[in-house]
């Protein structure tokens, strides 16, 4: 897995966090995270050749929450995100 992250902007730092949350949730799973120096304002999140988040094209960057969700359908479907899982399925007011 690759986090690609705009050095311009000064978004190393929520690369990091990122990485860190989602090897904490997915630990072996994804064998590794990648942080990626780009330009331009490039914030993409890949596993292997698939884009699982593209700020370009998601106009701005994953809630923690749902970038889980999406990394743990394509990486571990079979895994339950605990709460995460139940907020997402509870109706919204």
């Amino acid at each position: 897995m690759e986090i690609t992250y705009c050095t311009q902007c000064r978004w190393l730092l929520r690369a990091a966090w990122i990485g860190q949350e989602l090897l904490t949730t997915f630990g072996t799973r994804l064998g590794e995270v990648a942080l990626v120096p780009g330009t331009g304002g490039v914030f993409r999140v890949r596993i292997d050749d698939d884009v699982v988040w593209d700020r370009a094209v998601q106009r701005g960057f994953p809630e923690i929450p749902v970038l889980k969700q999406l990394v743990r359908d394509r990486v571990a479907p079979e895994m339950s995100l605990g709460h995460t899982d139940r907020a997402a399925a509870e109706p919204t007011p």
